[in-house]
């Protein structure tokens, strides 16, 4: 199985988690950060920092990126689209980049999986609708990274 097979596998198996902000407990509860966090536990051990409470629109109304800052202090950068990867959106045309899915593929199609206010964890076909929302890809570090 490939390390995209087994970040996506990790992620399917949270889908079904009720959305609770905050959260990163499989089963229990989760924020799209928490199931980013909770794959990464998974998946590579322990979380690189301790996160400090935010906000539910991540200080919107301030107009910092700070959770693109913190993606991109942790993560890799994506050029290219591939299974395993998480997605950075723009929820609004002006807002912040504050949403987080994980790529997969669904009946051949791209897809994402994500915890979604109102929703739980899901998988959603990466529509056009959505594909124009990604502001920023990333990977997630390989082991001794």
């Amino acid at each position: 199985m490939s390390r995209a097979d087994i970040i996506v596998a990790a992620a399917r198996s949270w889908i079904g988690t009720p959305y609770q902000h905050q959260a990163a407990l499989k089963g229990a509860g989760a924020d799209c950060l928490g199931l980013v966090r909770g794959v990464w536990q998974e998946v590579l051990g322990d979380a690189p920092v301790d996160l400090p409470a935010y906000s539910e629109d991540w200080n919107e109304a301030r107009g910092s990126e700070h959770l693109w800052t913190a993606a991109a202090r942790i993560l890799a950068p994506a050029h290219s689209q591939a299974e395993g990867q998480v997605l950075l959106f723009r929820m609004r045309d002006g807002g912040i980049a504050k949403h987080l899915g994980i790529t997969a593929t669904r009946d051949g199609a791209p897809s994402f999986i994500h915890a979604y206010s109102g929703h739980g964890v899901v998988e959603n076909a990466l529509t056009a609708p959505w594909r124009k929302r990604v502001v920023a890809r990333f990977a997630f570090p390989t082991q001794g990274d």
